[in-house]
């Protein structure tokens, strides 16, 4: 007889006090989630290709050579998909801003209110999947136009295109690919410009301006592409 397959997320707990991650998985077990805990970077990195996650929490401040940044790099190159949230001890705003800028989701304070957590891990679970759903389809609405992906075309719900330069394209298709996830300055920069990027570029925000002024129903109070302060820009797709 075939077993059917365990359709619960499985979310992985990276801790390395045995008590906290024990407890975590307890508490995320009796929340219909199917988990596992690791206690250092090495035994998640093998745990993740035998097993990927829908979603990691990760401790900042691990043992040996690899801390919750680089671990978190090593997530995001792998899978957009996989949800990652952060939980340190440290209450550090520059902590929280390197965070979401190696690519977490999200970013909680120890101590943290269980059913807060679980909050927000539902949360960042919905995006994941929200970033799936986007780009299932040739098309994806985005303010007052559609993004065709196949035809590398904006077109106003109206009926006329819009002219696009290549890298407002490239910038756009990663919005696309990642709804409601603050994406960096940084990381959009260099994904979408293919190159070492200057200490004060600021020519993200250019494309941006450029961007919200063709998509946007009002660019000087922008609904579809925010800016997500000391983070970067969100895209947030529409309700309708």
């Amino acid at each position: 007889m075939v077993r059917p397959k365990d359709q619960r997320p499985h979310v992985i707990v990276v801790e390395d006090e045995d008590f906290q991650r024990e407890t975590l998985l307890d508490f995320l077990n009796e929340n219909h989630f199917r988990t596992s805990g690791v206690d250092s970077g090495a035994a998640l990195r093998k745990l993740v290709e035998k097993d990927p996650p829908a979603l990691v929490l990760l401790d900042l401040r691990l043992p040996g050579s690899e801390d919750g940044f680089a671990l978190a790099r090593f997530l995001r190159e792998r899978s957009r998909k996989t949800g990652i949230i952060m939980l340190t001890a440290s209450g550090d705003t520059i902590d929280q801003v390197v965070g979401l800028e190696t690519g977490a989701d999200d970013y909680v304070a120890k101590p943290y209110e269980p059913r807060a957590l679980l909050a927000r891990i539902k949360a960042v679970l919905r995006r994941a999947g929200g970033a799936e759903a986007a780009t299932t389809g040739e098309r994806v609405r985005m303010g007052k136009c559609l993004l065709d992906l196949q035809s590398r075309r904006l077109v106003a719900l109206t009926g006329e295109e819009i002219p696009l330069r290549s890298g407002e394209y490239e910038l756009l298709k990663l919005f696309a690919e990642n709804p409601n996830r603050p994406l960096s300055r940084d990381w959009l920069l260099e994904t979408t410009s293919h190159r070492e990027m200057e200490a004060f570029d600021r020519a993200i925000d250019i494309r941006i301006l450029r961007i919200r002024r063709k998509i946007e129903v009002d660019p000087a109070r922008p609904t579809s592409i925010r800016t997500v302060r000391s983070a970067g820009y969100m895209f947030v797709p529409p309700d309708d």
